[in-house]
This record gives structure tokens, C-alpha cells and sequence, in this order.
């Protein structure tokens, strides 16, 4: 029988080996995150003991900062696992060292070499030869900005919830009121479904409650709120609305937080060079879209000294969401191919042997990319120059690629706006369409030279200039 190697114990450090590789971060640390326990690793002779482990506690964490300082560390590698990292990050950067987040699948540990201690030592060994790159997190302002809005669309999505609910209640006792009311948490939706739970449940009595503004009519309604007023379906019918009513209650809430911080933000920021435009449109807001109902626009111009609802489909909620994720400074990416890239919005190329092998782009949970994707596949059905390039995009390589192409001409739009005070002017589809014509008309005069043909105008009988080459 085989015996097998003797096992090393738990938390014991590997022995120090020279790098083969330059360090440029001779100071750096490697830190493994976790649920209950950090484990840390410093440059070998910093130390009797180069790795340590501290539990989760704030005060552990703060003797995790005193140490790291006391052994001269200046820069910090960390994983983002889960949310274990933050607390530790907020600490670390407080005191002024220079933390890295890095992406879990960037650092990978080598098959079968894998534990906490050997994790904090590898990344502490890549992070000293400079072969890790830190993922993107805005200023703390911009993150606590960012952590009211994500908050929101929580609330916003557990209300849809408690709004599917009241559906089904209401199908269950055969009230077909989704199908004569495209909401049924509009104005007429609710005065009935509260007047249910008051306890009536008279469909003529009802249907008294219906909107002008309605286009059902008051038949369709009565027909509709015939059927089974069992307690128990009515009894969740209450519960579900009073969970709607407390969300909402939440919202306005958390609105008033986001705009109570968002003012001294712009306060703070350089005036912008410019008053505010005019908005690029003015439809006023429905009643129950999910956008805050303060100012937006105002702070975010203060503060960035641009207004991006000027770009088509960038509205002042989606503008505001984009902000809290991607900040206002572009400085973090060198150029405008940089920036939908780090989006995963641009190709990803694959290349062997001079052969593409695929050009697909990288799967992500990017919140600024879907907020790009959204905004772009509003654009389908809009007269604008964008809305032209995407359907001629989505005729030719599917809505998809389409979605992912527009939104990719909106993050440079975005990039080039914030970072070079980009003041957008939409040229319009026909101006679009006209331009793709002449250029597909270039391409065919070059093609035609090229195999000693001619094209000639079949509206006007000339020959079409630069044909011959």
C-alpha cells in the first residue's frame, strides 16, 4: 500500500523562496477574506511570523491595519468575496494604505494547492511582481451614493412582488381586473382593490370607482369583478397591498436620503462652465414610473458639468444610476475603448495562430452595462441617429449584437461627455441613413473599380463619380 505524504498543518506558513521576477511592491500584503476569520500574509522578514490570522471583529480589524503598518506595508491585495472584504477595505483605505481589489477569477491559485494561507501568500506573491490589477470602486462619497440606489431598486423590485401577489389573489377568486387594466395599481386599480378589502364586493358598486381616464368601460369592469370574494384570498389581497403600501412608504424615504446626500456633493463640486440645457424632452412623468420624484437633473450638471440626459435614451433616473456606479471621474480609463471594454460591451477577441477564434463579449454582472442595455433597447422605435444604427444593426446580425453595439456607442458618448464636456446633439435618422448610404455607395465604387466596372444613376443616367479608378 502506497503511504502517503505527511500532511502540513493547518495555518502553517510556507517557506519563503526568491522570486525569479522583479518586485515592484516590495511593501505589499496578500489578504484572504472570510466569513469569521482574515488571513493576512506580509513580505517574509517583515516578521517572525508572516502570516497571521485576525477574526472579523472591528477591533481585530483595526489591529490587522496596526500591524500591517507597523511591518511597513503600503499597498494591500485582497479578493472581493462576497461582502466579507468591505468592512476591512473602508478600514485599510482609512488609514491610507493602497488596497487593490482584485477579481477572484484573476487569481487563481495553482491545482491543488489550495488554502487560506497559501491564498494570502499567493496573492501577496502576485500582487509584489505587479501581476495583479485592481478592480474599479469609486470614491467613498460616490459609493455610499451608489449603496442608497441599490437599495432602491431592492425596494423597488420586493413591491413588484407584493404587486404579482395581489394578481394572483385576485385570479384566484376569478377577478379578472389585469385583464381590463393594464395596472391595477393605478388609480383605478386601487380605489377597487381597497374598496375590497373594506368589504365590498358588489361589481356595480365597484366598477363606480373607474377613472375617466380608463379606457375599459364601465361594462367591461363589472364583467370583470364577478366571481368568488372567498375571506382567505381577501385576506392576502390585504396583506400583499399593505406590503405595497409599506415599500412605497420605503421609497420615499430612501428618495429623500439620496437627495439629502447627493446635494452637498454638487455643493462641493466646481461650477460647471455652462447653465443647463433645456430638457430633451418634455413628457412629464407617469404616475407610476419607478424614478425618484425630486430634481435629478440640477445636482447631477452641478456635479459633473455636464448633462448627459442630453444623450437619447439616458433619462435623469438612468443617468443618476449610472453616476453612483461609474462616478464622474473617467481618469481610471485612458481612453474611450477602454471604458466600454472594462463594460464588457466591446468584442473579446480570441486569437491563435493569426485565426479569430471568437469575438463574443465577456459575460458580467455590470450594473452600469445593463443600465446601457436598457437604455439602448428603448432606442428600437425613436427618430434618432442611434435608433437608425440600431435597426439597421438588428435586421442584419439580430437584436442581441444590436443591443450590445448600442450600448457600446453610449458608454463612449458617456465617456467622451464626462471626460471632455461632450455636449451631444442628436444629428437624426435621416441624417444617419444618409450618411451609411453614401458610404455603402464608396465601398461600391471601389468594388466596381477594382473589377473594371462603372455604376451608373438610373435616376439621373450619369455615371457616379470616382467609379473608374
Amino acid at each position: 500500500m502506497k503511504k502517503k505524504p505527511p500532511q502540513r498543518r493547518p495555518g502553517k506558513p510556507l517557506a519563503s523562496r526568491p522570486s525569479l521576477l522583479e518586485r515592484i511592491n516590495p511593501n505589499a500584503a496578500g489578504i484572504d477574506c472570510g466569513a469569521a476569520t482574515h488571513y493576512v500574509a506580509v513580505p517574509p522578514g517583515r516578521d517572525p511570523t508572516p502570516v497571521r490570522t485576525f477574526p472579523t471583529f472591528t477591533a481585530e480589524l483595526h489591529r490587522l491595519a496596526d500591524w500591517l503598518t507597523a511591518c511597513g506595508v503600503t499597498s494591500v491585495a485582497m479578493e472581493s468575496t462576497g461582502v466579507y472584504w468591505i468592512p476591512l477595505f473602508e478600514i485599510l483605505e482609512a488609514r491610507g494604505l493602497d488596497v487593490a481589489l482584485v477579481n477572484a477569477r484573476h487569481v487563481k491559485n495553482v491545482p491543488g494547492r489550495k488554502s487560506d494561507v497559501m491564498d494570502c501568500q499567493w496573492l501577496q506573491e502576485l500582487h509584489s511582481v505587479g501581476l495583479l490589477r485592481a478592480s474599479f470602486r469609486p470614491t467613498a462619497a460616490i459609493a455610499a451614493l451608489r449603496a442608497y440606489l441599490r437599495h432602491r431598486e431592492t425596494l423597488v423590485q420586493s413591491a413588484a412582488t407584493h404587486i404579482q401577489r395581489m394578481q394572483k389573489a385576485l385570479v384566484q377568486m376569478n377577478l379578472q381586473l389585469s385583464v381590463v387594466l393594464s395596472d391595477i395599481t393605478g388609480v383605478t386599480g386601487l380605489r377597487i382593490v381597497r374598496d375590497i378589502i373594506a368589504g365590498q364586493t358588489d361589481p356595480h358598486a365597484l366598477a363606480q370607482h373607474r377613472d375617466k381616464r380608463c379606457q375599459a368601460s364601465q361594462t367591461d369592469i363589472i364583467a370583470a369583478l364577478t366571481g368568488h370574494y372567498r375571506p382567505e384570498h381577501v385576506f392576502v389581497l390585504q396583506q400583499n397591498l399593505e406590503l405595497f403600501d409599506m415599500y412605497h412608504r420605503q421609497l420615499a424615504a430612501c428618495d429623500a436620503a439620496i437627495e439629502a446626500h447627493i446635494a452637498p456633493l454638487a455643493a462641493q463640486a466646481p461650477p460647471p462652465a455652462g447653465p443647463l440645457p433645456a430638457p430633451r424632452t418634455k413628457a412629464k412623468p407617469k404616475a407610476r414610473d419607478n424614478a425618484p420624484r425630486f430634481d435629478i437633473r440640477t445636482p447631477l450638471h452641478q456635479l459633473t458639468g455636464v448633462d448627459l440626459t442630453q444623450i437619447d435614451a439616458i433619462g435623469p433616473y438612468s443617468a443618476l444610476r449610472l453616476l453612483a456606479e461609474i462616478g464622474p471621474d473617467m481618469s481610471r480609463w485612458p481612453t474611450a475603448g477602454h471604458f466600454p471594454s472594462w463594460l464588457t460591451l466591446a468584442p473579446h477577441n480570441k486569437i491563435t495562430g493569426g485565426r479569430l477564434l471568437s469575438s463574443k463579449t465577456m459575460p458580467s454582472d455590470n450594473r452600469a452595462a445593463a443600465i446601457l442595455r436598457l437604455s439602448a433597447l428603448s432606442l428600437g422605435r425613436t427618430d434618432t441617429a442611434l435608433g437608425a444604427f440600431y435597426r439597421r444593426l438588428a435586421s442584419r446580425a439580430g437584436k442581441a449584437k444590436a443591443i450590445t453595439a448600442t450600448a457600446r456607442k453610449l458608454a463612449i458618448l458617456v465617456y467622451r461627455s464626462l471626460k471632455e464636456g461632450l455636449v451631444y446633439q442628436d444629428p437624426g435618422a435621416a441624417a444617419y441613413d444618409a450618411h451609411t448610404r453614401e458610404r455603402v455607395l464608396r465601398r461600391l465604387r471601389q468594388r466596381a473599380a477594382h473589377l473594371g466596372y462603372v455604376l451608373l444613376n438610373r435616376e439621373t443616367g450619369e455615371l457616379l463619380e470616382g467609379a473608374v479608378s
